[in-house]
């Protein structure tokens, strides 16, 4: 692994990757028509031939998370065992929907439904029966597997980030596959293609999305739709996402995402009581059921026997784009999903998003074929045939307050983009600074207003839809890896679930010898050992007793390591080459005295909120997975090297049933 210093960037990544974002925008500017053919031709010939592998690839893709989350992997958590989610549920819910898809709902939550509803692929267009089509195949293409593609790519990155110390980058997918090597070359391409496809993605978004900012402000204030308008709003977007990004995760990504949470669920409600509320209720249930009963068949549907180009138009479509998309937002997923168990994982990235995005579809999507199919309003159906970022707006109309709803749907499309392109930016910084994000200031700005740019000059040189088709097209190679990471997930949980069940129960088996120091194990039990107490074990017991493992170890010709960390934490390593070595840490760690020894007062909620005085040691058993969580203070030299011994016994039968 390289210093930490170096570690800042990494630089064939960010110059090939550079250098190669230039020359693509040189070739579909200049040569747009001719890059527009060619990529047509490449992703007609891979619908035609390859689209029963997209349909499969994502069934698997369903199933294998669905999976991971339902059997025993769904305890184990990404990261450490001791470690603890790094966001609320609320703000990881919310920061989850504005870097997966909070943009594209804005922009077809009305628009899909109803062109679903006009041209249906079976059943007669304009009916009852094709109103209940379309919000069928528009849940199907927005609904689980979608977020299982987003799912399975940031686990497969946080479980190998959080869990085995590697790079938070694309290249740790492949560390099943290709092992240390994912330090060369190899890695070095994939996370290049990683930042290749996100600058492009966010790009071609922010130059598509545009056109609804600008659609939202012709409505609301007689603005001209225009190249020129267009420019200035990527502009706008642009230094609002190098505000935020310099800002930070925690500052400005998450105050955005939580406030576009905030106005979409306003927004969703103003929706169901203004407008038909029995029936959108109704709608969303039965919906609902529609999708769940039908989800096996419509998942493995390519209208082999119809003959119809619709599934290459919009399922396979959809299928490319989310996979194409999937490096950006997987390792944005993952990097705020550290803590969690890879259940609460799943279940919160699976299914609160895509029952909101539900929800959303129906309100909107239902409310506006009831106005096409009952009311009359064909005007809307002609809108959104003839203009589709119009669309919204022109659903909008028909409630009250049009204006001041038109005004917080552009607002909100606003502050998505912001958020798609200042997440975008800090996922390919940290693709291009070995997964960590903690990088100068120049450098997210330098991603951010590059994404920029290239959306400025793609826009004027009418190279966009060939972009769009481009990266469409580049899934198909992201799926086969994607594929084989996940059976390299799999393989790698099987061991940590083995590795879980050596660790079972006997955790305080050292106790059992240490029958001549329990007056002073009592002591520290009752007295709350200070800081100075437990820094003392940790220098007269723990480290001779480790010391004196490590002796006997080294005399049969085995490598162990000992570190000693600021008089806060001794490490024990025992190095086993190409297997799996062997870690005992212990840990000190700084805990709140008990309510009862204290004054009638309201507690303290951290450590860090108190007092020296108000705090009490332990020194805690930290092993390769994470904090085991019991303590040792107190313990005799000899009951110390005896929970060693028990540990690495433990990971030798590991190795054992490995083998």
């Amino acid at each position: 692994m390289e210093s930490s210093d170096k570690a800042r960037l990494n630089p064939p990544v960010f110059y090939s990757a550079a250098g190669l974002i230039f020359i693509i925008l040189l070739l579909t500017s200049f040569f747009p028509e001719g890059a527009n053919e060619t990529l047509d031709a490449i992703q007609s010939a891979i619908i035609t031939n390859g689209s029963w592998f997209y349909v499969a690839a994502v069934a698997l893709i369903l199933l294998s998370v669905l999976y991971l989350g339902f059997s025993r992997f769904g305890t184990i958590k990404l990261g450490p065992d001791h470690s603890a989610p790094d966001y609320s549920n609320l703000t990881w819910f919310s920061m989850l929907f504005s870097a997966g898809m909070g943009i594209g709902l804005m922009f077809f939550g009305v628009a899909e439904p109803v062109m679903h509803f006009l041209s249906p692929p079976v059943v007669e267009s304009g009916t009852t029966e094709a109103a209940r089509e379309a919000m069928k195949v528009t849940f199907f293409h927005w609904g689980l597997h979608a977020w299982a593609i987003y799912a399975i790519v940031a686990l497969i990155l946080a479980f190998f980030a959080y869990r085995h110390g590697l790079p938070l980058t694309l290249r740790s997918a492949l560390y099943p596959m290709i092992g240390e090597r994912i330090y060369g070359p190899i890695g070095h391409v994939v996370d290049v293609f990683a930042v290749i496809g996100t600058v492009f993605g966010v790009a071609t978004s922010l130059g598509f999305g545009v056109a609804q900012v600008n659609s939202g402000l012709g409505y609301l204030f007689g603005v001209p739709v225009s190249t020129t308008v267009q420019v200035m709003l990527i502009i706008g977007v642009t230094l609002l996402a190098i505000i935020s990004v310099t800002t930070g995760l925690d500052k400005g990504i998450r105050r955005l995402s939580e406030l576009n949470m905030g106005l979409a669920v306003l927004l969703l409600i103003f929706v169901l009581v203004a407008g038909p509320t029995v029936f959108l209720l109704q709608a969303l249930v039965q919906n609902t059921g529609s999708y769940i009963s039908e989800i096996v068949s419509n998942t493995f549907n390519l209208f082999a026997y119809e003959k119809s180009d619709w599934i290459g138009g919009w399922t396979v479509f959809y299928w490319g784009w989310w996979l194409s998309w999937a490096p950006f937002v997987g390792l944005f997923i993952a990097r705020v999903s550290r803590g969690r168990t890879i259940r609460q994982f799943v279940l919160g990235v699976l299914l609160v998003p895509s029952g909101f995005t539900m929800m959303w579809m129906t309100f909107f999507g239902n409310s506006a074929i009831e106005l096409i199919l009952n009311q009359g309003m064909t005007s809307l159906a002609e809108q959104v045939q003839n203009d589709v970022p119009v669309a919204l707006f022109a659903f909008l109309e028909s409630f009250p307050f049009s204006d001041f709803l038109a005004g917080l749907a552009t607002l909100m499309v606003i502050v998505f983009f912001v958020t798609s392109s200042d997440s975008g930016s800090m996922v390919v910084d940290m693709l291009c600074s070995n997964g960590r994000d903690d990088t100068p200031i120049w450098q997210r700005i330098f991603w951010a207003g590059g994404e920029g740019v290239v959306a400025i000059v793609l826009l004027l040189a009418g190279g966009l839809a060939a972009l769009q088709t481009m990266t469409i097209a580049s899934a198909l190679p992201f799926t086969i890896i994607l594929l084989f990471a996940t059976y390299g997930l799999i393989k790698a949980l099987r061991i940590d679930v083995h590795k879980k069940d050596a660790l079972q129960n006997n955790y305080l088996t050292g106790t059992a010898t240490s029958t001549k120091n329990w007056r002073e194990r009592l002591h520290n039990i009752i007295d709350f050992p200070s800081q100075q107490v437990a820094q003392r074990f940790l220098t007269q017991v723990v480290k001779p007793a480790l010391n004196e493992v490590a002796e006997e170890m080294r005399e049969s010709d085995m490598v162990v390591k000992i570190e000693e960390d600021d008089g806060e934490q001794m490490i024990f390593r025992v190095v086993h080459g190409d297997e799996i070595d062997f870690v005992y840490q212990v840990h000190l760690v700084s805990h709140i005295r008990p309510a009862f020894i204290h004054a009638e007062e309201e507690q303290p909620q951290h450590p860090r909120d108190v007092s020296e005085e108000e705090k009490y040691y332990r020194a805690e058993v930290h092993l390769r997975e994470g904090g085991q969580d019991y303590d040792i203070l107190g313990w005799s030299r000899e009951a110390v090297i005896g929970d060693v011994i028990d540990h690495y016994h433990k990971h030798m039968h590991f190795l054992h049933v490995l083998r």
